[in-house]
């Protein structure tokens, strides 16, 4: 057999075997499904073997979605390969912790896939944004491209003069550390976690910090008249 690749899957590989909840899903699934589950939930060899099947599937759909995201970032070769195995490997520890979680609703391969195609997106963007600059709030090109979009029939930036009241809300109305946040998460899709390590802050502050600049600024705009109550300060142009 193919050894597992990392000490986190050699410790899913030899913590113990997944119990079988009550009550089951398992009646209401296809045969395959039901003999993943099986296998997973098993001992020894045969579930080794079932561990080390899933995490193939789940490398292959981690290297097919990173072809399919190739414009995303510029990387390939070993450097590329290293990023799908540690989506592969995250994949499947989380596809076992949260085992006694699936329903059926679909198979139980396309349940397992979403974790990784999750997950590899998450490590291509991490590596997209690893060396680069985050724009900053007077970072003319975002907003020259917000402007671009404007031009064009978006409903979430209905026209020009949205944008020039969005761009001095954001700087009259947010707080130094709000207007950072924003304009790098929300109109630039910096990931959470990479601003969270570039500003020594958690994930979840981050997304804290989004939510309150945008009800400010949601707020601001709909007294100014720029959005009917309740309608979403634009993300990002189509």
């Amino acid at each position: 057999m193919i050894p597992l690749p990392s000490a986190r899957l050699t410790a899913v590989r030899d913590g113990p075997s997944v119990p079988e909840m009550s009550p089951s899903p398992a009646g209401a699934l296809d045969a395959e499904s039901k003999a993943w589950l099986r296998g997973l939930r098993a001992h020894d060899d045969e579930r080794e073997a079932v561990l080390e099947r899933l995490h193939d599937l789940l490398l292959r759909a981690a290297r097919r979605e990173a072809q399919r995201r190739r414009d995303l970032v510029q990387v390939g070769g070993v450097e590329l390969d290293d990023i799908c195995q540690q989506a592969a490997d995250d994949s499947l520890v989380a596809v076992m912790s949260k085992l006694d979680a699936y329903q059926g609703a679909s198979r139980f391969t396309t349940w397992a896939y979403k974790f990784v195609l999750l997950d590899i997106s998450v490590k291509l963007r991490r590596h997209a944004w690893g060396s680069r600059a985050i724009p900053t709030p007077d970072d003319d090109p975002t907003w020259d491209r917000l402007a671009r979009g404007a031009g064009e029939a978006d409903a979430r930036l209905e026209s020009l003069d949205l944008v020039r009241a969005l761009r001095k809300a954001v700087v009259e109305e947010l707080t130094p550390r709000q207007r950072e946040v924003f304009v790098g998460v929300v109109l630039n899709e910096v990931p959470g976690d990479v601003l969270a390590e570039r500003l020594g802050s958690t994930r979840g502050a981050i997304y804290k910090t989004v939510y309150d600049a945008r009800r400010k600024l949601r707020r601001h705009l709909e007294e100014g008249g720029y959005l009917d109550p309740m309608e979403r300060v634009p993300t990002r142009p189509a």
